[in-house]
């Protein structure tokens, strides 16, 4: 198999960071006006990040022809993640108002070092056991934790290192509570892994066949989820539950999505029924299985367009941000923070021309020196082999 970067996986995880820009900066993905844009994204740009992570996870270790592991790849990983939490710890502290993904992504990464060790057919398994276990898990033990019926999406701090309080619930809020906990998120990681064992992006016709897959997925997940609440009555267990436990949503115009709107993240565990709904950071079977879909189906469109020298070039720019996915991230976050940008249009027009040119800029002056994948990720790059060796 051809080695190097594919420019198809650095265009979508570029995709990917330009829509988590726009959850965090850009105007309310409303289905009416211009935001109409948006909706497409809406809920989905940490799911396909993650995918493409998972995704690349096993590009770098072979993709469909797994190479053994090198001696101290574990000692790599640790250090990676490490790393990776520490910078979303110190992102978090700037209270930007955005959920920092990368402590998650630590924890991620962690829990996928086992998984790669795994057959193709076993991985697969996995992935697909975990999109329907991941998310039930997360409704029986809220309740145990105290969520019930309060809304989650909490992310970590650097209380999680300064004391036995903060670590635990660093550990709650990783593992369950948090805006992309383990429970919900890690089978986007897993899909991505078998994904690239199963797929050969570089093959002809892939690009097509990842559209297909990608839009019958899709499909699925939110074709099956209005089945369940309408003929098969889930909304009407939903309403009684939400009579019970939800009296603020009870005279509101839709009072099931009226729940989901202050959940800020997981559904509550007030009724199995809630594991049919399919809306955004619901963080159930039916909305993975969505999102999935809709991360095969961009991923076969830069697939598909990569295939043609005219449309890579073109999407060169794109590939440029996507090499350098973590310094952007961070960057975004600072600038959020600092800047504090009006949500609109304009400010995300600003994040993305900005970030395009810079990158181009940076990999233009730095493109014969190691520096040229990025800052963060060259600062990784230097410490992974410190830890192979010491």
């Amino acid at each position: 198999m051809p080695t190097g970067r594919l420019v198809s996986v650095d265009v979508a995880r570029a995709i990917a960071v330009f829509a988590m820009f726009a959850a965090h900066i850009g105007p309310p993905a409303k289905p009416e006006g211009a935001g109409f844009l948006l909706v497409a994204f809406d809920g989905r740009a940490p799911a396909i990040f993650t995918l493409i992570a998972g995704l690349s996870l096993t590009l770098s270790r072979g993709g469909t022809r797994p190479r053994p592991k090198p001696a101290g790849a574990l000692r790599s990983t640790i250090v990676r993640c490490a790393v990776l939490a520490a910078l979303g710890l110190a992102l978090t502290e700037l209270r930007s108002g955005i959920a920092v993904i990368l402590t998650f992504f630590a924890l991620y990464f962690l829990a996928a070092e086992p998984l790669a060790r795994l057959g193709t057919r076993a991985l697969t398994a996995v992935a697909a056991v975990s999109v329907v276990l991941g998310p039930a898990l997360s409704y029986v033990l809220g309740p145990y934790f105290g969520y019930r019926v309060i809304g989650r999406g909490r992310y970590p701090g650097f209380e999680a290192v300064t004391s036995w309080s903060g670590f635990t619930g660093a550990l709650d809020t990783l593992l369950l509570s948090g805006a992309y906990p383990l429970l919900t998120y890690f089978p986007y990681v897993v899909v991505g892994m078998a994904l690239g064992r199963i797929a050969d992006l570089r093959r002809p016709g892939v690009g097509r066949r990842l559209i297909g897959w990608g839009a019958l997925v899709t499909l699925a997940g939110h074709g099956l989820s209005a089945l369940a609440l309408g003929p098969g009555g889930g909304r009407e267990a939903l309403l009684r539950a939400i009579a019970e436990s939800h009296a603020y949503a009870v005279n509101a115009p839709d009072p099931v999505q009226a729940v989901l709107a202050r959940q800020a993240g997981a559904i509550p565990s007030t009724s199995w029924a809630w594991l049919l709904v399919d809306g955004p950071y619901s963080q159930t079977p039916f909305e993975t299985v969505a999102n999935i879909g809709v991360s095969l189906l961009l991923l076969g469109l830069v697939v598909a367009a990569c295939r043609s020298r005219a449309l890579e070039t073109l999407l060169r720019p794109l590939a440029v941000v996507g090499t350098m996915g973590l310094s952007v991230y961070a960057v975004h976050v600072v600038a959020r923070a600092e800047l504090h940008p009006h949500h609109g249009w304009p400010a995300l027009g600003a994040f993305c021309g900005v970030s395009l040119v810079a990158c181009a800029v940076w990999a233009f002056v730095f493109h014969r020196t190691p520096l040229r994948r990025g800052p963060l990720e060259w600062a990784l790059h230097v410490l992974m082999p410190k830890a192979r060796t010491t």
